[in-house]
């Protein structure tokens, strides 16, 4: 496809993306994304043609407009959705594929200053939440999905939802599931559920069996509370 051809797919991709774009005036204000995607594919061909400076201007200027960072290097496919878009840095070896959804502040990054391939690659249709950091030469899989300010430093497979610092999968073989943010459980409020009850039981078997015990535990708790009452006054 020619540049023409790829911006006006990625205009077009917007209305299928963006319940909220009513009309084509909101592209002018309201669509960094749209806009930066767009500059992106004229830069990107002038960095492979070796006018590496001037691509690097022109998203240079993209930025200061649009508040997102783009390599002209990286590669991005078609029908890639910026949804609002401030604070979203795609790095120099990212790959990005077709269909991808990428919402505001995601950062596609590296943790090596070596030469070569040290950016993520995206897999086809992937879903990346608000804010999640995605660090590295990894891949996230088809159809994945990236939770809201999740950071990830190892590999997503296919139809997987990986949430948390650092991210966790937690769901796989579900491709087709829309990806509703207020559905994803919380790990560390489950982890910490299951802390508490695993200690109430060990207490109570304690407490039953082991009288000796439990007084050395009320006097450890006199211990405490008169500590307390000394750092307060």
């Amino acid at each position: 496809m020619g540049i023409y051809s790829d911006i006006r797919e990625d205009f077009a991709n917007a209305y299928r993306n963006d319940p909220a774009l009513n009309s084509k005036i909101d592209f002018l204000f309201n669509y960094p994304g749209v806009w930066a995607i767009a500059w992106y594919r004229l830069a990107h061909r002038l960095y492979k043609a070796n006018f590496k400076r001037f691509a690097r201007f022109i998203m240079g200027f993209t930025q200061i407009l649009t508040h997102i960072d783009i390599h002209p290097a990286a590669v991005i496919g078609q029908r890639v959705f910026i949804d609002h878009g401030t604070g979203v840095v795609i790095g120099e070896t990212a790959i990005i594929e077709d269909d991808v959804l990428i919402y505001q502040g995601v950062t596609l990054g590296g943790v090596s200053l070596s030469p070569g391939k040290r950016h993520p690659t995206v897999k086809k249709g992937a879903v990346l939440g608000a804010g999640a950091k995605i660090l590295g030469n990894i891949v996230i899989g088809e159809t994945a999905k990236i939770g809201a300010n999740s950071v990830v430093v190892k590999e997503v497979p296919d139809c997987s939802t990986a949430i948390g610092i650092p991210a966790h999968v937690i769901e796989k073989g579900r491709c087709t599931d829309p990806f509703m943010h207020n559905m994803l459980p919380d790990i560390n409020k489950e982890m910490f559920e299951y802390l508490l009850k695993r200690v109430a039981v060990l207490e109570h078997v304690l407490m039953t069996d082991n009288k000796e015990v439990l007084e050395e535990d009320l006097e450890l708790e006199h211990i405490y509370e008169a500590f307390i009452t000394a750092m307060k006054n």
